[in-house]
């Protein structure tokens, strides 16, 4: 299940947390625990923090998309990956 199936099945829940039996809710809530502890952050620095949070909102992306963005593109630049191959003919929205 992906985290954002996860988070919808958690929403979907509290909106419904009346009408749930408790050994449901007891599941829901046990599987939210799980997948929190098993989440592993990246500490920043500060400045790093607040500077990736106002990019982020300049491209009008979440900031985990941001820094898939930032990575590939560093791994790529670095040849750690091989360079993504662009249709000169396709259309695109405008973003880089």
């Amino acid at each position: 299940m992906t985290r954002m199936s996860f988070a919808e099945e958690l929403e979907s829940a509290a909106d419904r947390v009346a009408d749930m039996s408790r050994p449901d809710l007891q599941i829901v809530l046990r599987r939210a625990a799980l997948v929190l502890r098993n989440v592993t952050g990246v500490s920043l620095e500060p400045a790093t923090e607040d500077a990736l949070n106002s990019i982020a909102a300049e491209m009008k992306v979440g900031r985990s998309d941001l820094i898939q963005i930032l990575l590939r593109e560093w791994l790529e630049t670095n040849a750690y990956l091989p360079v993504r191959i662009v249709d000169e003919e396709s259309e695109t929205d405008g973003t880089a």
